[in-house]
Formats: C-alpha cells, sequence, structure tokens
C-alpha cells in the first residue's frame, strides 16, 4: 500500500494543523517537537511564532540537541542562550536533550554504516513525536527535510559525530577529520533516522514545509537566500514517502528559475541517496499517494 502524503500550497499555521488533523493519528502522551530552531544570523529558519499554532495543537514540548561544529550551538550554555535569543523558550517549554549526558545509546544491528545511535538521554522521556521539518537544501547531505530531523536532529553531539563519519568516531573534536566517504555519511543518517522511527513506533507524525527554500541548511550562520518560490505544506506519517514527496515536487517546478540551482546542491552531494537507503531500511516507502488539499 502507498503511504498518504497530505499536500496543500496555501502556507499557513491553520493549514498544517489541517493537515496534521488529515493524518488521524493524534500523538499520545507526552509530545516531542522536533524542528530546527535556526544558528544565530540564519534568516531562513521558520520562526516561533509561525509554529505556535500547531505545536499548541499537540501540547508539545520543543526539543533541540547540541551541535558538533563550530557556532552557537555547540555547546549547552550557547545553545540555550540562542534558543531564548530566537524566541522559542518565550512562547514554549523547550528541552534540549542532551544538555546533560549520559546519552541514550541506541543498537542498530542492521544499519547500513553505523550499529549505534546516540540521542539526547531525555528523548526517553516522550511517548511520541511531531517532526516539524522546514525543507531545504544542505550543505552536506543535499538537502534537509524529515530524515535529516530524525538523524542529525534527534543526536547528540556525539551522535552527530558518529553519524557524519559513519561510526569512525564520536568525539567532534576530531570529527572534521574523519568524516566518511559521502554515501557512506547518507547511509549513516538513513540508519539513524531509522533507530528513532523504532523508538517510537508509531506515534510519530511528519510536516514538512517548502517555505524560504534554499541552498543551505538553518545550521548556516552564513545562508544565501531563498532561490526558489515557496511550494507548500506536506504531512504524513511516513518519513520516507513525505521527503520524496518534496524531492518530486522540486524536480517537477520547472518553471521556477531556481530550480536547477537547488537540484545542483542535491544532486552534487547525492542526496537522493538518503531517501534510497532508508526505503531499503524499510522503515517507510518511497512510494506515496499525493492528496491535494485545496
Amino acid at each position: 500500500m502507498k503511504s498518504k502524503v497530505f499536500f496543500t500550497r496555501e502556507i499557513t499555521p491553520e493549514k498544517m494543523i489541517e493537515l496534521y488533523r488529515l493524518l488521524e493519528n493524534p500523538l499520545p502522551g507526552r509530545v516531542a517537537v522536533k524542528l530546527h530552531s535556526g544558528e544565530k544570523g540564519n534568516q531562513n529558519f521558520l520562526r516561533p511564532d509561525f509554529m505556535k499554532p500547531i505545536i499548541e495543537e499537540v501540547c508539545g514540548t520543543v526539543v533541540e540537541c547540541n551541535t558538533a561544529y563550530g557556532g552557537e550551538r555547540n555547546t549547552t550554555a550557547k545553545h540555550e542562550k540562542l534558543i531564548e535569543y530566537h524566541g522559542w523558550s518565550k512562547l514554549f517549554k523547550v528541552d534540549l536533550m542532551d544538555a546533560e549526558g549520559p546519552d541514550l545509546a541506541v543498537e542498530i544491528p542492521d544499519g547500513k554504516a553505523i550499529k549505534e545511535n546516540r540521542l539526547g538521554k531525555n528523548i526517553k522521556n516522550y511517548d511520541s513525536m511531531l517532526v516539524l521539518s522546514h525543507f531545504k537544501g544542505h550543505p552536506m547531505g543535499g538537502y534537509g527535510g524529515a530524515l535529516k530531523q530524525l538523524s542529525i536532529g534527534c543526536a547528540s553531539s556525539a551522535g552527530k559525530s558518529l553519524i557524519h563519519s559513519a561510526g569512525t568516531t564520536d568525539d567532534q573534536y576530531i570529527l572534521w577529520d574523519n568524516c566518511a566517504p559521502q554515501d557512506k555519511f547518507l547511509e549513516a543518517m538513513a540508519d539513524a533516522a531509522m533507530s528513532v522511527v523504532r523508538l517510537f513506533g508509531g506515534n510519530m507524525a511528519f510536516i514538512n514545509v517548502m517555505k524560504n527554500i534554499t541552498v543551505d541548511c538553518d545550521c548556516c550562520a552564513v545562508a544565501e537566500d531563498p532561490c526558489m518560490r515557496d511550494i507548500g505544506i506536506l504531512a504524513s506519517l511516513d518519513p520516507v514517502a513525505i521527503d520524496q514527496a518534496c524531492i518530486d515536487l522540486i524536480y517537477a517546478a520547472t518553471d521556477d528559475p531556481g530550480q536547477a540551482h537547488f537540484l545542483e546542491r542535491v544532486e552534487s552531494r547525492h542526496g537522493i541517496h538518503t531517501i534510497e537507503a532508508a526505503g531499503e531500511l524499510g522503515f517507510g516507502s518511497r512510494e506515496y499517494e499525493l492528496i491535494a488539499v485545496d
């Protein structure tokens, strides 16, 4: 059976709620809301006011993890300060899941590139997760969507190092001398995403917002401005299907003058391989039914 992906071209907080309700899978218990809170200086990340209605809809707690590279989010003290500066903690309860160790180690015996993931330990305090992804490009992964939020996004600093190095090191201070070959890194992202999906079972939902579509990630302090027109909002219970649908919508936007620039970023990094690997691992499907919502 094909996975259902709901799609609207109207980008409003109200439409996010509408699409979430169409999934008919209310998230139970304590709900973690994984999103990208934005690096300092980034102009493209989706702001707290835009996310507020959907977060309130699920009575969720915003969750994030520290990074494994230089910037304002690689230590707990700096990250908490930036979260407050960007306005997240003024509107929501925010949980920096790896603020204190030890990490939650999750085995991935059938992983393609890594056999263990390290998650912010507080993830075990939640019964379900809503993944709110700003779909855009990425300097290393080619693109960023639901699979990146599940993998790099939920991993602690040590977990991010394991993913980027395909299991070679968990030390962020030597990571960038031990980066994995590109396809192994992308496969490690798929492995890590699978570990989080398994952790929550069916208690997950995914929303991708195709707005401010730039070749750079929200993790970039110096990022290019958007190069493509806004496309819409998608929602699904399948993280593989929703990312595949977004990529397909990019390829379908042949009249957009920024399409070639965006696709160069995706294709030069072989970004589709994350989706390929995730589909092969079987925790989602690349086959989907796109259901338009007016």
